[in-house]
């Protein structure tokens, strides 16, 4: 095995020891060499090739520290944007997380001397909030990413629609309250007092003048002549249901009241209230990706935060492990009949309910809404997706 083999034991030595950070004063960043000594760093610094770039860096040093200073800024903003989001946080956490990486730039071969100056020149540029407190430099990463600003407008409008859905419910609902006042005022009789303004007449009854089945014309009765009972006890019986309408009267369906109307109201808006999203604070859930391994996986957890819409901050229950996952690596949790559930899609989305029963033919559940302007109903049919156990 010759000396300079893959597999030889110097080879592997010499990985070994090339493993992790080395010293900064021992690393060329035009040759992007990292030297394990000071001898080193010396035979490099003396080398053909590092001659050859100190000599293109003559011509146009400033054109070099602009390309480094540049490739330090992005690299450090997209890890600032991937890891953290716009959550507040230490400036030198996120620089020792940016240098752990072998082939990152150095800040020495910047425009910056310290990581103060960048963080204040961050501050300058906008593309961070940066602020000093006694225990250092804070920044804030600034999201003008088109698809972010899109997705914000998004959001937005969501929710003003849901804020004129829910004016127009309430305007609704007051307009049926109104027609149905309106209706009891008009349906409410009015009694007067029965006087005779002469003695002699007689008071006649016409309680329905089309109820007869005959076409000749009968005499009206009278309750106070001699053969007015005569003729009241003769006149054929007729019942109430075989009463044809009076002429005036409409053959039109009887109008529905406004709870029935409130009803069919919310059912419409329960068929189009789908979403892709399901996510709520305060769930159970289960972890069912194997990408975090056997000690995660099948394990149930809280959801404590989530964050926009798809993506939520677990807390598991047995160790009290924080991850943070998308809604695709996870899935709900249906507790025993007799516990409370959220619903987390549909019509009813947002209310608190119990669990009454589970068809495990069809995969879904029956349940008692327990909270919303429907409380009291039951449902059934419900999908196992559709609802969750609470925390």
């Amino acid at each position: 095995m010759g000396k300079t083999d893959f597999l030889s034991p110097k080879a592997i030595a010499n990985r070994i020891k090339s493993k992790g950070l080395q010293k900064l004063r021992w690393y060329c960043q035009m040759c992007q060499k990292q030297c394990r000594d000071e001898n080193g760093f010396k035979c490099h610094c003396m080398s053909e090739s590092h001659q050859r770039q100190l000599l293109l860096a003559s011509e146009d040093p400033q054109q070099f520290m602009d390309y480094f200073s540049e490739e330090f800024r992005n690299d450090f903003l997209e890890l600032l944007r991937r890891r953290f989001g716009t959550k507040r946080v230490h400036n030198n956490i996120v620089y020792n997380e940016y240098i752990s990486h072998r082939e990152h730039i150095h800040m020495n071969a910047t425009q910056w001397e310290t990581l103060t100056d960048f963080t204040k020149w961050l501050g300058r540029e906008g593309f961070c909030k940066v602020d000093e407190t006694p225990k250092g430099w804070y920044i804030q990463y600034i999201d003008r990413d088109p698809e972010t600003i899109r997705r914000q407008q998004e959001q937005e409008k969501k929710k003003k629609q849901d804020l004129d859905e829910e004016e127009k419910t309430a305007r609704f609902i007051e307009e049926q309250v109104r027609r149905g006042l309106e209706g009891k005022e008009q349906e409410t009789p009015v009694y007067t007092e029965l006087n005779r303004d002469n003695d002699e007449e007689k008071v006649v009854f016409n309680l329905n003048k089309g109820a007869s089945t005959s076409t000749a014309p009968q005499p009206k009765p009278s309750l106070f002549g001699p053969s007015g009972l005569k003729t009241a006890g003769t006149a054929p019986t007729v019942k109430r249901k075989d009463i044809p309408p009076a002429p005036g009267e409409s053959k039109e369906k009887k109008r529905k009241t406004a709870l029935e109307e409130i009803i069919e109201f919310e059912e419409a808006k329960k068929k189009s209230a789908r979403t892709d999203y399901w996510l709520q604070p305060e769930i159970v859930v289960k972890i069912i990706t194997k990408k975090l391994g056997d000690k995660y996986h099948k394990k149930k957890a809280i959801v404590k935060e989530v964050i926009n819409k798809y993506t939520a901050v677990v807390k598991l229950i047995d160790s009290g492990d924080k991850l943070k996952l998308d809604q695709t690596h996870l899935e709900t949790v249906i507790p025993a009949p007799g516990k409370k559930v959220l619903v987390l899609d549909g019509g009813y989305r947002g209310n608190g309910a119990t669990l009454v029963c589970i068809n495990e033919k069809t995969f879904s559940a029956t349940i008692l809404i327990e909270s919303g302007p429907l409380k009291g109903r039951q449902v059934e049919g419900v999908p196992y997706e559709d609802i969750s156990k609470q925390a």
